[in-house]
Order: structure tokens, then sequence, then C-alpha cells
């Protein structure tokens, strides 16, 4: 071999080792500049396909046992995992109860005296453990669930990414911080909802869950006595299961949507285009401002409003959720390994 040869050898590593440093270095940087959309990969709608095939019967038929029991339910369980998912991602912190190491966010103040629907989960991870136990997350039973309750009130259907697991703690800091307030400004929604990820169209069609479920007293009291961009025989309407003097008639309970509180449709559209909006935070939406022409797409194309709220739920499911070897696998929902 001649010194000639010698050095063309050489060229050649050195520029291999070049190459195979860019590649590495590219690679790299790709997946640092798309974290998020490795986590979310992670999430898939067939997750437990071999590991626990039977998981969607099971969540299905407890949902609907809970619902034929009684119909509130549903939006219940739809309500816990939206308040989930917004206090540090959707991880189940909400289902832990407090311990003497944390105080959970049961007891938060968007929580207390109305998160309901623990027992549901509880009764569907229990049924779950039988079947494949220390397989299944309660983050993934609550996503589940949730998606089950608005379909079983007759809302629509979507295939739920799954491969989350649970948080081994909670926050009742985070879910005063982050959960909107039935309070809350047109401005202070959409920075709630851009906080994680959400944008303005997906919030108005969240906001549309409120066509199911019930509030309390408490929170729309200042909205029938003292709002006028307020429906007056609706106002009065709600004034009789609510009276004016706070303390009196607090957890009385209304429908959010005055027309068909226990069906899944847009008619909650509708009634804020009539201003008949149960919360402050609801009538926001309608009221002169950027999502008017949002709610008014979505209370004459019900369509619309299904093909975005499916959208946006898958969204909201995406947010920060524990994978890989992160978190645990709860045995029991309310409480950690």
């Amino acid at each position: 071999i001649n010194s000639k040869s010698i050095q063309v050898f050489t060229y050649s590593i050195m520029a291999s080792n070049k190459l195979i440093a860019i590649l590495v270095l590219t690679i790299t940087l790709s997946l640092q500049g798309d974290n998020n959309n490795v986590v979310e990969a992670q999430l898939t709608t067939n997750f437990y396909s071999t590991s626990c095939p039977n998981l969607l019967s099971t969540v299905r038929s407890t949902v609907r046992s809970a619902v034929n029991s009684q119909p509130r339910m549903g939006a219940s369980i739809l309500r816990l995992f939206f308040h989930d998912c917004f206090v540090n991602g959707c991880d189940g912190s909400i289902l832990l109860d407090d311990t003497s190491s944390f105080t959970g966010e049961q007891n938060a103040n968007p929580n207390r005296n109305s998160a309901r629907g623990f027992n549901v989960i509880d009764n569907i991870k229990s049924a779950v453990e039988k079947a494949c136990p220390g397989v299944v997350s309660c983050a993934d039973i609550l996503a589940i669930a949730a998606r089950d309750s608005v379909v079983l009130l007759g809302g629509p259907n979507w295939n739920v990414k799954v491969g989350r697991r649970d948080a081994r703690t909670a926050s009742q800091a985070a879910a005063n911080n982050n959960i909107p307030a039935p309070t809350s400004s047109l401005s202070q929604l959409i920075s709630s909802f851009s906080a994680v990820g959400l944008s303005t169209r997906d919030m108005v069609a969240l906001s549309g869950a409120h066509t199911i479920g019930q509030s309390r007293c408490t929170n729309f009291r200042t909205r029938v006595y003292n709002e006028t961009n307020i429906n007056a025989a609706f106002a009065t309407l709600r004034q009789r299961s609510c009276p004016r003097a706070p303390g009196s008639g607090d957890g009385n309970l209304a429908p959010l949507d005055v027309n068909t509180a226990a069906s899944f449709d847009n008619n909650y559209f509708k009634n804020l285009m009539a201003q008949r909006g149960l919360l402050h935070s609801d009538q926001e939406l309608f009221n002169g401002g950027s999502t008017d022409s949002i709610v008014r797409g979505y209370s004459n194309n019900p369509s619309s409003f299904s093909s975005d709220f499916v959208a946006a739920m898958i969204k909201m499911g995406d947010i920060s959720p524990l994978t890989g070897s992160s978190g645990e696998i709860r045995k029991v929902c309310g409480s950690t390994n």
C-alpha cells in the first residue's frame, strides 16, 4: 500500500465520520424540536388490543348502567375528564383522594361539592382489574368513559387514544388556578384554553358539552339576578329555584341546557343566541365578541359542532400525558400504589 492510498483511505474514514456525526446531530435536533409529537405518538387507539382486549366493552357496560340509572352521570364523567386534563395533563390526578403528604384536587374550588362520578370510575377499574390486572391506567379509563358518556346521550363517537399512565400526586393549587371559572370573561376563557394548547374554536366546541348536565345555584345566582344580557322569562324561571340571598339554596340545581338537558345536541348554542345561557361564562361566547360567529355556525350546523367537538376532545386528551415509564398503573384509582 503506498502513501497515496493511505491518504485516500484516511480521508474516506474522516468523511464518513463527519457524515455520521451530522446525521446523529440532525436526528437529535429533530427529536428535541418535536418532543410533544413524540409523546403524543405513544398514545394509540389500539394500545390495549392484546393486553386487555375486552377493555372497551367493560367500560361501556358500566357507564351505560350508570347513565341509564342517572342520565346526569354522563355529564359528570365528561366534566371529570375535562377537569383532569386541565390540571397538569390527562393523568388521572383528579381521582386521587387527599393524603397526609398532599392535598388533592377533589376539594379545589372548581370541584368541591360538584365533582362526581368517582364511584363509576372505581367500579370500572374494579371490573378491568379482574380481567387485566395491573394493565390499564385510571387516566385511560376516565378518557374512555368520557367518550362513552357522550355517545350514550346521543352525541358523536370517536376512537379514544390510550396509553396514558397515572400520576403519583395531585395539585389543589393547580386545579384552583387552571380550571376556568363560571364567572370567566371571554378573554379569560380564551387564555385558559390557550395555556393548555387549545384554540378558541376548541374552547367553544368543548363548551358545547354544557348541552348536558346541571349547575348549582351558587354558580348562576349573580347572572339571573344582576346581568342584563339574559332573556327575562328565562331569568325568572331560574330565580324560582335559586333564591337571591347567598347561602339560601346554594346547592339547588338547574339544567345547563333548558331544552334538552339529557341529550347531547347543539341546543346549547341556540340557547346562547336567545340569551338563555345559564352561566356567565356560557353567555360570554355569544355577547358581541369574537366567538359569536362560531356559536352561530354551530347553532345552524349540528354536524359542524359534532366534528369540531370530537377533534377538540382528541386534542384535549393529548395534553401532557404520562407515558413510557413515567407515573404508574394504579391498582385503585383513589390512591397511589
